[in-house]
This record gives C-alpha cells, structure tokens and sequence, in this order.
C-alpha cells in the first residue's frame, strides 16, 4: 500500500502538483490509521482471560470500563472491549468452550470465528481437550492461534515458598512442557504470561510473534495500542511514528504555513498538533494513559510525571503550546540534520527544491517524536523498577 502511494507523490511533486501530492499523502494517512483489528480471547472459567483483556487494554481489574473477573465464570456470552488507544481494535472475551457446552464447531458458529483476525486461547492450568479441538477448527480456518498459559507469576511463587531455592527458569520450562505436552498439537505456541506483569515472562515473546505473522497494517496499528511492555517495544513504536512523519511533511506542503519566532521557515501548525497528539497517546503519554499506568503499576502519577521533561507529555495539547514549544526548541531544531539514508530523504529534498518549508516541518516533528520518546522511555522504567538514571 506504501509503495503504490510513494510513487504517486513522487510523480505529483515532479509535476508540481502540490495539492494532489498532499491529497495522495494524506489518504494513506488516513488509511494506515484506520485500520480494523478484531481479537478473539477464549478460555475455560476462572483461566484469567478477562485479566487478559484489561491487561492488552492498559486496564487494572475492577475500574471503570475493565472485563469483569472473578473465581467464578463472568463470560457467558461474547463481550466486546473497545480498546481506549484506537476504536479499530476491538478486543472480544469469549466464553469457554466448556461454559456453554457446545462442541467445537457449534462453538465457532455461535462465536463467529469468521469476523476475528486471530485468536489466544487461556489455560491457568493445562491445556485440554477442547482446546486442542478448538485449535483445530480455527487452523481449518486459515487463521492464527496462540495458547497464553495464564497465572504464571502465581506458579512461580508456590514453588519458591515450597522450597526457597527453587529457580524462576526451571518453574517455566517445567510449566511449558506440561503445556505443551497436554496441547495436543504439534509443536504448539505456548507463551507463559502473568497478566497482571505483561513486561516480565514471555508475553513479549507473544508479541514478536505477532510481529512476524500479522499484515504489517495491522501490526503496526496493534503496536502503537500496546502499553510499554519493553523499551524494545517504545523504540518499535518510535520507529512505526517516524514512518509517518514524511507523509505528514508531504500532506502539508499544500496548507497554510505559520511563522514562529527562532525558526527559518514558517511550519504546518495544525499537522504538528495532530501529531503531537497521536504520539502522546501512542506511546501512554496522556495523562489519563498515565493514570491507568499509575493503578496497575502502583506508582504515582506524580511520580510517573516527574519522568518527563516534554512539556507535551500529560499535558492538554493546543495549538498554543504547540507554538510555545517550538519557539523553545528553535535553535535545536534548526540545527538538527535530515537522516542520511533514509527511506524518503529524496522526497524531502524535492520540497527543499522547489523552496517550500516542508524540511522545517519535517524537523519539527521529528523533534517532538523524540523527546516524547525518550519520555516514554524513562516512565517506563519508573514503572517497572528499573534505574531512569542516564
């Protein structure tokens, strides 16, 4: 889809046609972020997959708007959950199989399998037979499934107390090949995952999964709804943003430029406050996104909040402080440089030919996408623990 609209610009910007150049960019814009994503999560009662659903959403159990969870089964039929990132993905908790006591292609019928992009089925304990046949019927369906052995934090935690010099690493090998032994399939995904610590375990492992095997339009569009698992994760984020900034230079090259104090060039005000915007939600910065990181974290939001230096970051963003912080950081985005080598340097350097300000725009966003960056970087390791000490 890039490449179709990549050419196009090129030949608009050859011919200088502005206008059908911003047109073509902004239209894939619009297309790459508005992409759908239906999730499937299935498993028997008391598994852990409504701790799942909230835990994929930024959400703790028990506050407004979460999956309800409990010893007792909460799902008897399916519930969709908006994911609060991006109302494309919806994420659906499904009853057990074993819940509505339906065979397994009953099961997929009732469910409408047909409408999910892909499926984790939760186990808390092993993996049973109706797993293993529902497995079957969605790999006859051409689509994808991932078993999520679910609790894992609490396994580990049991056998310590038994005996204290129990090692983490044993524990989950163990767990892994009681897992994968019971599946019933041949060499079945299993991801070991505390719901509850998505950032420990191998739910990252789950994700570059997904990473490989999703359509990158839907990888990228479940990447930037994740919450901060991994710094790994925000670099990849960083990267997926950085992507869209030339085609927001391009779709700007035909509005209205404005001129702020200490810059060379005037500059697309409104195309930098959206994507100020996108990215502080993107990478959890609002402050709502941090609110819910402080309850399932159990750090303050004070504290979370001292890890930014972007006067961006929690912040209501406007068109004034857009301007107020550009005008701060003029002389360091003057002076940054164009990335040598990349992908789109060629269509930037035809806008610096034809004597249009897209360049300035182009640095300005990159400005902003890096300080909040590294503001998500350093909230992410206050909220695991992990040293913010540069």
């Amino acid at each position: 889809m890039a490449d179709q609209y990549e050419e196009e610009i090129k030949a608009a910007l050859q011919n200088r046609d502005l206008a059908k150049a911003a047109e073509m960019a902004q239209k894939y814009l619009d297309e790459s972020k508005n992409v759908p994503l239906n999730i499937g999560i299935t498993g028997e009662s008391g598994s852990g997959k409504s701790t799942l659903v909230n835990a994929l959403r930024g959400i703790r159990n028990k506050t407004e708007g979460a999956a309800k969870t409990g010893v007792n089964e909460t799902t008897t039929e399916r519930t969709e959950y908006i994911h609060p990132k991006n109302d494309n993905i919806r994420i659906w908790d499904l009853p057990g199989i074993g819940t509505v006591n339906f065979t397994a292609d009953k099961y997929i019928k009732e469910m409408e399998f047909e409408k999910y992009d892909f499926f984790i089925i939760v186990s808390n304990d092993r993996f049973r037979e109706n797993d293993a046949k529902l497995a079957k019927e969605i790999q006859k369906m051409n689509k994808k499934f991932y078993f999520v052995r679910s609790k894992i934090d609490q396994n580990i935690t049991s056998e310590k107390e038994e005996d204290s010099n129990t090692k983490e690493e044993e524990v989950l090998k163990e767990v892994r090949d009681y897992c994968t032994e019971e599946a019933g399939l041949e060499s079945p995904k299993v991801f070991l995952v505390s719901g509850f610590k998505l950032h420990l375990y191998e739910f990252k492992d789950l994700w570059k999964t997904l990473d490989v095997e999703l359509p990158k339009h839907q990888r990228d569009v479940l990447l930037l709804a994740l919450p901060n698992i991994s710094l790994d994760v925000v670099q990849q984020k960083k990267q997926a943003l950085a992507s869209r900034v030339t085609w927001l230079t391009v779709a700007s090259v035909a509005g209205a430029a404005v001129p702020v104090p200490g810059l060379t060039c005037a500059v697309y005000i409104q195309i930098i406050l959206g994507f100020a915007i996108y990215c502080v939600n993107s990478l959890g910065l609002t402050r709502n996104l941090l609110q819910k990181l402080s309850d399932v974290s159990g750090v303050s939001l004070e504290d979370l909040k001292a890890e930014t230096k972007s006067p961006l970051a929690g912040a209501e963003i406007t068109k004034e402080l857009i301007i107020k912080v550009l005008t701060s950081s003029a002389p360091v985005i003057t002076e940054m440089a164009i990335e040598e080598g990349a992908r789109f340097v060629p269509i930037i350097g035809t806008l610096i030919a034809m004597g249009l300000s897209g360049d300035t725009t182009y640095k300005a966003l990159n400005y902003i996408l890096n300080s909040l960056t590294e503001d998500a970087q350093q909230v992410f390791k206050r909220s695991v623990g992990l040293s913010t000490s540069v």
